[in-house]
């Protein structure tokens, strides 16, 4: 392990990744609620949803294999590069009123693309670039910004609609990309070391041989295989909770858009305060019992949501709270493990993989809980899918092949950590970081 690695590059390429990514999370926004005004119908803001996350599905493990044969940094480059070409190219077809829906569909298709070469890229570039003890405490920040722009899209996207034409808004994302492109035309990322092969034949191992090595190292790796199923599983319960929060809030609760958008901004405080809390403590020693820990907790917090009496919102205001706190333990520390323990020159076909397969449960929880909700109601599912969120967090507990997953594929070890002493694994991590 390097522990002599500066941070200064890596935060000023977070910092500028971080502009941009207000600008798009806006942009979003804006285009969403434009679709709205302009065409009233669920169908094209399902379609405007399904473009969003087709390309992740379908060209993830792909785009993987290519991050982990290119530069990373020209990736990431190129990647944001393309985003902010099509935005100008939008933002014109708005100033000559030329628009048309499929014009918006094909923007949001370009930025899922770009999104999926830069977020493995920028992912495996940040365990060549920060020293590993601190990588759950840059999750941590990591979550901590989602929660922000949970938290400011919406009305940062309302105020400038209330000021500005849309290629205005669209000009905005525009100047916030070069925030993320600039730095990176500087700052020098790390690659990870070549393959024996390569070195000794002096050539790329073909694309292909790299997928099928891609494939069979996770297949070879229990601990990696148990941590993708539960991806998978918690986002097939909890991707629906999202969809149907506002059938909660208005029909079990009698509320309206200012509950509404409480609830909301709950979620994102409490991921926020959840990353500020990952950030400052790095969680214990042993990742892992983190994100178990955070699983259960946010299983407590989406459960209390649908328990709580329809004359006690505040009490599903806390399960809110208590459920976006959690998500940040439960996403940090899983990308720090994967930072930590995956080979370097295979961290884009894997985190590319993990995200495709659980974003793939998106719409396959959505297709049974929107069913089901009709039938039974909406608040059944929130009490179901939080119970059953929790006990998920309790399993892994007793799976030593999960529990064991950051001590590297070839671990040999059977036996659970938790035999060990728990004052050794249960503490947190400590470290100055060094800028």
């Amino acid at each position: 392990m390097d522990n002599s690695k500066p941070l200064r590059p890596f935060l000023i390429l977070w910092s500028g990744q971080a502009l941009s990514l207000i600008g798009s999370a806006v942009v979003q926004f804006a285009l969403v609620w434009w679709l709205t005004q302009e065409t009233g119908s669920a169908t094209i803001l399902a379609t405007a949803s399904l473009v969003g996350f087709l390309p992740q599905v379908l060209l993830g493990p792909f785009a993987g294999v290519l991050v982990d044969r290119w530069s990373r940094r020209w990736t990431m480059f190129l990647a944001d590069t393309g985003i902010a070409l099509a935005t100008l190219l939008l933002a014109y077809l708005f100033w000559t009123e030329a628009i048309q829906i499929w014009h918006i569909f094909a923007l949001m298709f370009v930025r899922a693309l770009g999104g999926a070469f830069h977020f493995p890229a920028m992912q495996a570039s940040t365990s060549l670039m920060v020293p590993h003890e601190h990588l759950t405490r840059i999750q941590g920040f990591n979550q901590m910004l989602e929660g922000g722009l949970g938290i400011i899209a919406a009305p940062l996207g309302a105020l400038l609609l209330a000021f500005l034409p849309m290629q205005g808004i669209l000009a905005v994302d525009v100047t916030t990309a070069l925030f993320a492109v600039v730095p990176l035309l500087f700052i020098v990322v790390p690659q990870p070391e070549k393959s024996a092969e390569e070195l000794a034949t002096g050539k790329k191992t073909p694309y292909w041989t790299q997928m099928r090595e891609g494939l069979a190292y996770v297949w070879a790796w229990p601990g990696i295989l148990l941590l993708m199923l539960l991806a998978m599983l918690v986002n097939f319960v909890l991707t629906p909770v999202v969809s149907l929060l506002p059938l909660l809030v208005s029909d079990y609760f009698g509320g309206g858009a200012w509950e509404f958008g409480a609830m909301q901004s709950t979620f994102g405080i409490g991921i926020i305060v959840g990353g500020i809390a990952l950030g400052a403590w790095g969680g214990f020693k042993r990742r892992i019992y983190t994100s178990l820990v955070g699983l259960v907790g946010l299983g407590v917090g989406i459960a209390l949501i649908g328990l709580a009496p329809a004359n006690l919102f505040w009490l599903a205001i806390v399960g809110g709270f208590v459920g976006g706190s959690m998500i940040a333990m439960v996403n940090g520390p899983v990308r720090a493990i994967l930072q930590t323990a995956v080979s370097p020159e295979k961290q884009g076909r894997v985190m590319s993989l993990i995200s495709s397969l659980a974003t793939a449960m998106t719409p396959l929880g959505l297709m049974l809980a929107g069913p089901l909700a009709d039938q039974f109601g909406v608040r059944p599912w929130f009490i179901v899918a939080g119970a059953f969120t929790m006990l998920v967090g309790f399993a892994g507990f007793f799976i030593p092949a999960l529990l064991t997953v950051e001590d590297g594929r070839y671990n040999t070890n059977t036996s659970s950590p938790a035999e060990e002493t728990i004052s050794d694994e249960i503490q947190p991590e400590t470290g100055t970081v060094k800028a």
